[in-house]
């Protein structure tokens, strides 16, 4: 008897604990740690389209993170859908990478779009990051004010 008596009380203690939810569960996740930091809209000079002029055209996303965070997978897009598409690069702590619109070499500080003419609009945009998961993490929107916009 007592003993089904104590199989009762466990068993009502645990059907209990489990409608509350579990004991210790972790808080909702933090926002996203890499963020949009910069977007240089409107390089310098006449828009010729020539591969220096749309490299000075760029958005910069800065590590908010404690250590270093892939970025394989993770998407920058404008309101016209332009799209890049980070390969295989993982950001440091604390530090920053630029997507230039045009072609060059990629390194740990700057990688390139390879596009053929600009992406960012000079009379104003909206600058989307996703994660590999499509979600959104940050977005940065900005007027024709100036040649670059502070997110």
């Amino acid at each position: 008897m007592k003993r089904a008596l104590l199989i009762v009380i466990v068993a009502a203690a645990a059907a209990g604990s489990l409608a509350l939810g579990p004991i210790g569960s972790a808080p909702a996740q933090a926002a996203g740690c890499i963020q949009i930091s910069k977007v240089y809209f409107d390089s310098p000079g006449s828009d010729t389209g020539s591969n220096a002029s749309l490299n000075a055209e760029w958005i910069q996303l800065r590590s908010r993170c404690t250590s270093a965070k892939s970025l394989a997978g993770y998407r920058i897009r404008d309101v016209a859908n332009h799209v890049y598409t980070f390969g295989s690069y993982t950001l440091r702590a604390g530090s920053t990478v630029k997507i230039h619109t045009g072609r060059g070499s990629n390194t740990s500080t700057d990688r390139y779009w390879n596009q053929g003419w600009y992406i960012w609009n000079n009379d104003g945009d909206k600058a989307f990051l996703k994660n590999a998961a499509g979600t959104t993490v940050d977005t940065c929107a900005f007027t024709g004010a100036g040649d670059w916009a502070s997110c």
